[in-house]
Order: C-alpha cells, then sequence, then structure tokens
C-alpha cells in the first residue's frame, strides 16, 4: 500500500520588520494641523484651589480643534477655561476683531519659557463668537 500526503505544502511565513524613523524625525499624531502662530489672549478659569483667575498669554500654536499656551495660574487637566484671541489687524483693518471661546485642559506640561509656570493644551468646545468693535472708537 502506498501512502499519499494529504497535507499541503506549509507557507512561508512572512517577517515584518517595524521601520523606525530617524532619531532627528518628529512624528506629529495629531489630527488636525497646528500652526505657529503667535497671538495675543486673555484666559479666564477656576485654578487647581477653585480661584477664579485672569490672566495674559501669547499662544505657542492653534488649530481647529485647540491650542497650546503657557500660564502662570495653575490649572488641572478638565479645568474648563475662556479664551479671547486678538485677530492681527492684517485681517480685519476697518475693525477690531476678537473671538471668543471655550474649552477643556487636555494636557498639562511644564512650561519651557521663563516666567510661566506651565503649559496647557486646550480643547476647544464647539460654541465661539466674533467680537467687533470700530476702530475710531477703540482709539479715542
Amino acid at each position: 500500500m502506498t501512502k499519499t500526503s494529504s497535507s499541503k505544502p506549509k507557507a512561508k511565513k512572512s517577517v515584518q520588520k517595524k521601520v523606525k524613523p530617524p532619531s532627528d524625525v518628529a512624528i506629529d499624531r495629531r489630527r488636525e494641523w497646528r500652526f505657529d502662530l503667535p497671538l495675543p489672549a486673555i484666559v479666564e478659569g477656576k485654578g487647581g484651589e477653585g480661584k477664579n483667575f485672569k490672566e495674559k498669554t501669547i499662544l505657542e500654536n492653534i488649530s481647529s480643534t485647540g491650542a497650546y499656551f503657557c500660564l502662570d495660574s495653575g490649572v488641572t487637566v478638565g479645568s474648563k477655561l475662556n479664551l479671547v484671541i486678538e485677530v492681527p489687524s492684517e485681517l480685519s483693518p476697518d475693525k477690531k476683531v476678537k473671538l471668543q471661546l471655550g474649552g477643556l485642559t487636555v494636557r498639562l506640561e511644564k512650561a519651557d519659557k521663563k516666567g510661566k509656570k506651565q503649559g496647557v493644551a486646550l480643547r476647544f468646545s464647539k460654541k465661539f463668537k466674533f467680537i467687533t468693535e470700530d476702530k475710531e472708537d477703540v482709539d479715542q
């Protein structure tokens, strides 16, 4: 009696190597583009101790869903903050325009800049409004 082999030839396993980017290349995993746009802003909210604060800052970057800036006021992750951003006069020569929006802090970092305590990543809520003033009224 002859024995026939019913087994199929074994397929070779493919070996996939994980490709690492060069060490000098940073990978950005954010969903939205962030723009390095230093815009003056005023931040209002409650600090870590529940005390209200209002502080001037400069945005380091901004996207359609959030912004990053540094604060002296100690906030915690999940803090509700209101942000009023001054729109550059080149974008609205006849009126002074500010963008008012709110959001939640989603990340805190130790600030790189001297004089500021913490870096704050804010995710915007969907509500926003533009505040406009005639330049003639503002300059007087």
